[in-house]
């Protein structure tokens, strides 16, 4: 039962992992209609961004709270430079977009060596509930997302600029007919999308150390939560981005158990994610939440 518990605690800290880097994703290709094919480079930035402060001997709790803005202010240029041109022709734009990855990464990889570098945890060390022990950051991790969550859907419901957003998101040409200024919502789109991820890399660089090709392990998990879950609502993808970082931590503690380890390895554990999230896809080729709405 204790294994079973910390298993359980330990799939939520990488679901909630998933869900700030879907939920990034999602609102970019809901209201856009593009993939951002650079979003693990977008967690990657995040990522070296703290890496920058403690190299610069900062604290890095300081640097995970300046992470999202960096981004999000990398991602406003991004959209304003090259994503803006190309709103016409949705194909070229997501070719940018791996374009603008690829560069970033391989900047990255220029500054870092090719290295991998491991990050403290602001907050180490574990505390006891029940006998069972637990990691004090991915508590942290956990609470963070849904803080970030429970703000995002705020300001989407509750907000002037969030209804905007919604309503572009229905139906773009209404919007602007309607005064409604779509150009100033996708840059803003586009910025809080990348702030996400940026929050999402600054967060779980701790738990995977920080190399060049961090981003691109999420970006394919992502995509498959995006479709998941179903574009066009906010708790879509946040659903399938929980399903699918469920499932990866899940099936690879298959080879926990005797005589299974021999035949799930960790490669076995990610096609295994991937088939079972393509078995659902097709049965709900919408996304669940879509599905369910029907």
């Amino acid at each position: 039962m204790d294994d079973a518990i910390k298993l359980v605690f330990d799939v939520a800290a990488f679901a909630s992992i998933m869900v700030l880097v879907v939920s990034g994703l999602a609102v970019i290709a809901s209201l856009m209609g593009i993939f951002n094919l650079g979003h693990g480079e977008f967690v990657l930035l995040g990522a070296y961004t703290v890496f920058l402060f403690r190299e610069w001997g900062l604290p890095i709790w300081l640097g995970m709270m300046v992470a999202p803005l960096v981004v999000g202010a990398f991602g406003a240029g991004v959209e304003r430079t090259v994503i803006r041109r190309l709103y016409a022709q949705p194909v070229i734009a997501m070719l940018a977009t791996y374009a603008i990855g690829l560069i970033i990464r391989e900047i990255v990889r220029g500054l870092i060596g090719g290295k991998y570098y491991a990050i403290e945890e602001p907050l180490s060390g574990a505390f006891q509930m029940g006998g069972i022990s637990f990691s004090v950051w991915r508590t942290v991790i956990i609470c963070a997302t849904v803080v970030t969550m429970v703000g995002a859907w705020m300001f989407l419901t509750r907000s002037r600029t969030g209804l905007q957003i919604r309503g572009a998101l229905e139906n773009a040409a209404l919007a602007r007919a309607s005064g409604v200024s779509t150009a100033r919502l996708y840059a803003l789109t586009f910025a809080m999308g990348a702030a996400l991820a940026g929050l999402a890399g600054a967060l779980m660089v701790p738990l995977f150390s920080l190399s060049a090709d961090l981003g691109v392990r999420f970006l394919v998990q992502a995509f498959l939560s995006v479709m998941l879950g179903g574009i066009g609502t906010f708790g879509g993808p946040v659903v399938g981005g929980a399903m699918i970082g469920s499932m990866v931590p899940g099936f690879q503690w298959l080879r926990e158990i005797p005589g299974v380890a021999e035949q799930v390895s960790p490669v076995v554990a990610e096609v295994l994610v991937f088939v079972t999230a393509l078995i659902i896809v097709k049965f709900w080729p919408n996304g669940l939440i879509s599905a369910g709405r029907k």
